[in-house]
C-alpha cells in the first residue's frame, strides 16, 4: 500500500501541473511575448526546477491535516491523491481551471474520518499554518490577496509608464517573462511540496523511511511529473486563463504575474499551501477590475468559483469511498 500511495503521489503531481499550466504559460501567449510552443517548454523547465530546488515547509504543513494510525496512513493517502487527481482531471477536460489542493485537503479529510482518524483543526504557529483551519485559511485568503495586490500593481505600472511611448513595449515584454518565470519556479515550490509531503508521509508510515524527509529519488519523480503536467496537459485551461476572465494588455499580463508571484513565494515562505492556480486567477481578475470592471468576464469567474466550492466535499466522498473500499479489500 505504501507503494501505491506514492505512485498516487506522483501521479497528483501530474494533475498540478495540468491546473498549474496556464499559470505562467498563458501570460507569455496572450500579452503575444512568446510563441504557444516556446511558453510551454519555458513553463516546463521552471516548474521543474521549483519542484527540485523547493524546501520542505509547504510539506510539513500538509503532515500535520489528520491524524491516522501507520497502519491506514498509506490508504488514506492513496485515496486522497486518487480523488484529487479524478476530480480535477475531470475539469480540466471541461477547461474549468480548479484546485487539486482542495481536492487533496478534502480526500485526506474524508477518508480519514472512516480510516478512525481524526482531523487536526490547527490554526497558526505565529504567521505559520497547521492543520485543517490553517491550510484553508490561507487557501481561501491567497486569492484574495492575489486579487488586491494584482489591482494595485496594475495601477501603479500603469502610473510608472503613464507618459511613455510604444518602445516600452519591449522593456515590458521582457519583464513578462521574468515575472512569469517567478511564477513557475513558486509554482513548482508550493505544489511540488504537497505531493512530496503526502507520499514521504507514506514512506514513514510505512518504515521506508525512519524519520520524515524528502528523498532525493521521490523530489526527482515529483518534479518531472509536475513539468510534464504543464506540457501535455490543460491547454483549454490556458485559453481560459488567458482570455477566459479578462483580454490583457502586456502591462496588465506584467501586473498579474508579478502580483501572483509575489504572493506565491510569500505563502512558500510561511510554508502555507496554496491553490496557485487560483492565486494566478484572480490576480488576473483584479488587474481587469481596475481597468474597469466591465472588462471581466464575470460568467467565467462564477463558474470557477462554483467549482472551487464543490471540490472539497466531492473529493471528501470520494476520499472516504476509496479508504472503505480499501478496507474491504
Amino acid at each position: 500500500m505504501g507503494v501505491v500511495a506514492v505512485v498516487a503521489a506522483v501521479g497528483l503531481a501530474f494533475v498540478f501541473g495540468m491546473s498549474d499550466a496556464p499559470n505562467a504559460a498563458s501570460a507569455l501567449i496572450a500579452s503575444r511575448a512568446a510563441s504557444w510552443h516556446t511558453a510551454l517548454a519555458f513553463s516546463f523547465v521552471l516548474h521543474a526546477a521549483g519542484a527540485l530546488a523547493g524546501g520542505t515547509a509547504v510539506a510539513l504543513t500538509m503532515t500535520t491535516l489528520v491524524h491516522v494510525t501507520p497502519h491506514h496512513l498509506p490508504a488514506v493517502v492513496g485515496a486522497a491523491c486518487a480523488a484529487s487527481i479524478v476530480f480535477v482531471a475531470g475539469a480540466a477536460r471541461l477547461g474549468i481551471p480548479t484546485s487539486a489542493t482542495y481536492g487533496l485537503i478534502g480526500g485526506l479529510v474524508g477518508g480519514a474520518l472512516v480510516a478512525g482518524g481524526h482531523i487536526r483543526w490547527g490554526g497558526f504557529h505565529g504567521a505559520r499554518p497547521y492543520g485543517v483551519l490553517g491550510t484553508l485559511a490561507g487557501v481561501v485568503l491567497s486569492p484574495v490577496v492575489g486579487l488586491a495586490v494584482g489591482w494595485a500593481g496594475r495601477r501603479l505600472i500603469v502610473l510608472a509608464t503613464r507618459t511613455a511611448t510604444r518602445r516600452v513595449l519591449g522593456p515590458v515584454r521582457g519583464a513578462i517573462w521574468v515575472s512569469a518565470g517567478l511564477v513557475a519556479l513558486s509554482d513548482g515550490t508550493n505544489d511540488g511540496q504537497k505531493a512530496m509531503g503526502v507520499g514521504a508521509a507514506a514512506l514513514v508510515a510505512t518504515g521506508s523511511l525512519s524519520r520524515f524527509e524528502i528523498p532525493l529519488w521521490l523530489r526527482v519523480a515529483v518534479a518531472v511529473a509536475l513539468a510534464l503536467g504543464t506540457a501535455v496537459g490543460g491547454g483549454r485551461v490556458v485559453r481560459r486563463v488567458g482570455r477566459g476572465y479578462y483580454r490583457p494588455t502586456p502591462v496588465d499580463s506584467l501586473a498579474a504575474q508579478a502580483s501572483a508571484a509575489g504572493v506565491i513565494l510569500g505563502a512558500a515562505a510561511l510554508g502555507a499551501p496554496v491553490s496557485t492556480s487560483t492565486v494566478v486567477a484572480a490576480s488576473v481578475v483584479g488587474v481587469g477590475a481596475d481597468r474597469h470592471p466591465r472588462h471581466v468576464r464575470w460568467e467565467g469567474v462564477v463558474q470557477t468559483i462554483s467549482a472551487w466550492f464543490i471540490t472539497v466535499p466531492a473529493c471528501g466522498l470520494m476520499g472516504a469511498a476509496l479508504v472503505a473500499c480499501a478496507r474491504l479489500a
